[in-house]
């Protein structure tokens, strides 16, 4: 079995530009208008949003350099000048970034075609950044790599097959992949993470873009097999979201926090409550509040008079002060004061001022987008 520490096979004809060891490199795409994240994606990345107050494109990073792929091309587009800024290098996840700009979003298959020159010969791992794997992909890229395979895609089972691309199987190898089928054949899903090798530069030559005018990654892979090349799939054993909507953030956001650790590296006064796990980043404080885990609170964050209850994440350099608040995520700079009513279900984008609010019965989900002002009516 070929290990994550050398990420590596032998490829035949493997020129400079791939690497003549053949290790393996990873493209993560960071392009795409996140139209079903707005407000948010008005004004920032989709793949920065945040879980458990990192954006979703760090796992990406983070499980790549896990299977020992250290040598990452990212896809940008409008938002490129976001994503390098929160990126950097890659130095800070031991890993070397290179960037990649996509003039306008023209497809899955469009954005590995400009990264060829990035990719070379080399077998690659593309990851949809905002797509997120808890736990991982270190088994199946060491699969992919141990197969010799032309390509792997993973599958998910999924409750409305009829909104994915759906892999259809003849005596159990993957023969299809339907597009939103409307009688699927299977309910298992074709997700944003593909292991490739240097044959779908071939067939992504001769694709034709689809009616939405782009090339499809789902077109390529299908030329792959009618081509008669090896494509395997592998089901996940473990959870998977595409963080397209705010519900699947939030879903996100609780899975994580139901695996951290308890951690306090910031103040707790006498008067508050810390239900663990919980973890308290650098300079933040507790005044007077419950804190019910798991949760964590950012860096330099205040919590003054408050509840703050499972599955909530709250960023750097907030102030939280008579407020009830549980299974939400709240984004850096952000005030909230003397809310008199629970806030639920609620996404709150960064530099917010919320305040005011007599009670009223129930709890309240909110979507507000970065730089929101709102003072509630007491009446």
């Amino acid at each position: 079995m070929t290990t994550a520490a050398t990420a590596t096979r032998k490829t035949a004809g493997a020129d400079p530009a791939g690497g003549a060891d053949g290790a393996m490199k990873g493209l993560i795409l960071s392009g795409g208008k996140g139209s079903r994240l707005r407000p948010f994606t008005y004004t920032n990345a989709k793949q920065l949003v945040p879980i458990a107050n990192r954006p979703v494109i760090f796992y990406a990073i983070d499980q790549l350099v896990e299977c020992g792929v250290t040598d990452i091309g990212i896809v940008v587009g409008d938002t490129a000048e976001q994503v390098k800024a929160a990126v950097g290098d890659g130095s800070a996840f031991g890993a070397n970034v290179t960037y990649i700009p996509q003039d306008a979003p023209l497809g899955i298959a469009h954005a590995v075609k400009i990264a060829r020159g990035f990719l070379g010969a080399s077998p690659f791992t593309l990851y949809l950044g905002d797509n997120f794997v808890l736990g991982g992909i270190r088994p199946y890229v060491e699969s992919f790599l141990a197969s010799g395979c032309n390509s792997q895609i993973l599958l998910h089972p999924v409750a409305d097959p009829q909104s994915f691309g759906i892999a259809q199987f003849v005596d159990g190898k993957i023969a299809r992949i339907v597009e939103k089928p409307a009688d699927p054949p299977s309910n298992l899903a074709v997700i944003g993470v593909y292991m490739l090798d240097q044959t779908v530069f071939n067939v992504i030559e001769d694709l034709q873009p689809s009616a939405r005018g782009e090339l499809e990654i789902t077109d390529a892979l299908q030329g792959l097999i009618d081509r008669g090349l090896d494509v395997r799939a592998e089901v996940l054993d473990r959870y998977w979201i595409d963080t397209g909507k705010m519900d699947d953030i939030l879903n996100a956001n609780r899975m994580v926090l139901g695996t951290i650790e308890h951690r306090c590296q910031g103040e707790v006064d006498e008067r508050s409550r810390v239900y663990e796990p919980v973890v308290l980043e650098p300079g933040s404080r507790v005044v007077n509040s419950v804190l019910r885990g798991p949760i964590i609170i950012g860096a330099g964050t205040e919590i003054i008079d408050s509840y703050i209850g499972p599955s909530t994440s709250i960023d750097h350099g907030c102030r939280i002060r008579g407020c009830r608040m549980e299974n939400s995520v709240v984004m850096e700079d952000t005030v909230i004061e003397d809310i008199h009513w629970p806030i639920v279900q609620s996404l709150i984008g960064r530099c917010v001022e919320l305040r005011g609010g007599h009670a009223a019965g129930g709890g309240y989900s909110l979507t507000l987008g970065d730089h929101s002002r709102i003072e509630m009516p007491d009446g």
